[in-house]
């Protein structure tokens, strides 16, 4: 499964790599109506400039590492929580119960999303999101089995606000001028990271046996830090009557 994700993941990029011609320098406006053939016309310079503004330095190398690191984690999670909750002592039955928690989790975090959370920048969503997992893995690592079903529940709520982040981030960060192929460009190594993920993260398993949620809660936890080096996009200025 993982040589099949990796695969996809080649054959979009060269794919998109050969619809902009091979080149590495890409005009957004001219690239828009190719992906998207009912795409409006490309916008005058004065209206994207009014509706874009300088991202932060390496913007796009950040988020791309985020939802590298966190997809990674995802994927691990999905593919091995039961065993490494039986690994941290809890029985086969208690495991998988903790585990099915994962789901109804994620729904309720996109609830709180929808709600609570609705006013609040989306760069605060994805740090929280960001942090739930390594909380989780801590209290794990001091209770044991004990916490295996909070553990499960940060962890998905965490994947469950980290799913609306990856939509959401960059629309904050770089305003909606080229926003449909900046997602497709930072997804990319993501999802080459989840379809890695089950096979790199069961190998650790079977080296570093419980240790293994420090590699887990650190990918967490650099990629809240690498959040914390963006700030949101200036709003645009009024345009001139």
């Amino acid at each position: 499964m993982a040589a099949i994700g990796l695969s996809q993941c080649a054959i979009w990029v060269a794919h998109g790599m050969l619809r902009l011609g091979g080149t590495a320098h890409c005009d957004w406006a001219a690239v828009e109506p190719v992906l998207d053939p009912a795409a409006p016309p490309p916008a005058r310079a004065s209206e994207m400039a009014a509706e874009s503004s300088p991202a932060p330095r390496g913007a796009m190398a950040i988020l791309a590492f985020v939802f590298a690191a966190t997809w990674f984690v995802t994927g691990a999670m999905a593919a091995h929580l039961p065993r490494l909750l039986e690994i941290a002592g809890a029985s086969t039955t208690a495991a998988i119960a903790a585990a099915a928690l994962v789901g109804p989790a994620q729904v309720a975090a996109r609830l709180v999303e929808f709600g609570a959370l609705r006013m609040a920048h989306p760069l605060v969503s994805a740090r929280l999101a960001a942090l739930l997992h390594p909380v989780g893995a801590v209290m794990l690592g001091l209770f044991g089995p004990g916490a295996m079903i909070a553990f499960a529940v940060l962890h998905g709520a965490g994947n469950g606000l980290l799913t609306i982040a990856k939509g959401t981030v960059p629309l904050a960060i770089f305003g909606p001028v080229g926003y449909g192929l900046r997602s497709g460009i930072l997804g990319a190594p993501a999802r080459a990271t989840q379809a890695a993920s089950p096979l790199v993260f069961g190998l650790l398993m079977d080296t570093m046996g419980i240790g293994v949620f420090a590699v887990s809660a650190g990918l967490s936890l650099s990629a809240c830090v690498a959040l914390l080096l963006l700030k949101a996009r200036p709003a645009a200025a009024p345009a001139a009557a």
